[in-house]
């Protein structure tokens, strides 16, 4: 089997086999997603709402268009994602001072609550998934994932599964 890289180019590299690393990167990753779904489940919570809560906690105030373009969907789709968390009463949606046609987006304080319980599951589950690596092996691996994400144009800290949520 040759990889797409050794196809394109014509060439073999015999210095780069086949090890199947996409898969187990693929593998890693489901169990990671899977594990993860399951622990925020405990507080109420599910990956895409951790995502947003974490977005706007990072960036308080800002606006839902904002928001949209970071994480590569349409504005209709992050009223969709956002409501939930305002119905809820982890968010608040606040009319813009400087523009009265955008809304500001705020965690309440109940919201932080949440992002706060979440943040310690996400301790324990980075914890867990990484048990078996030395801190340096840790660190490269973490370097090398970021190094590959880059060259791939995807945005720090933003899941790609947001453009395909229903």
């Amino acid at each position: 089997m040759v990889d797409a890289e050794q196809e394109g180019s014509g060439k073999t590299r015999p210095d780069r086999p086949m090890r199947a690393a996409g898969f187990q990167l693929a593998q890693l990753g489901a169990h990671a997603a899977q594990r993860f779904a399951e622990r925020i489940s405990e507080i109420g919570l599910t990956p895409p709402e951790v995502g947003i809560l974490r977005m706007i906690a990072a960036q308080p105030g800002r606006s839902q268009r904002s928001l949209a373009e970071e994480l590569g969907v349409v504005p209709s789709r992050v009223v969709a994602l956002i409501d939930p968390l305002d119905k809820r009463g982890w968010i608040e949606r606040r009319r813009s001072a400087a523009d009265r046609r955008n809304h500001e987006l705020h965690l309440t304080p109940e919201g932080g609550k949440m992002l706060a319980g979440m943040a310690k599951m996400a301790v324990a589950h980075e914890t867990e998934l990484f048990e078996g690596l030395t801190d340096a092996e840790y660190e490269q691996l973490s370097t090398l994932l970021r190094k590959l994400a880059a060259e791939r144009g995807l945005t720090p800290g933003v899941h790609p599964g947001y453009r395909t949520l229903g």
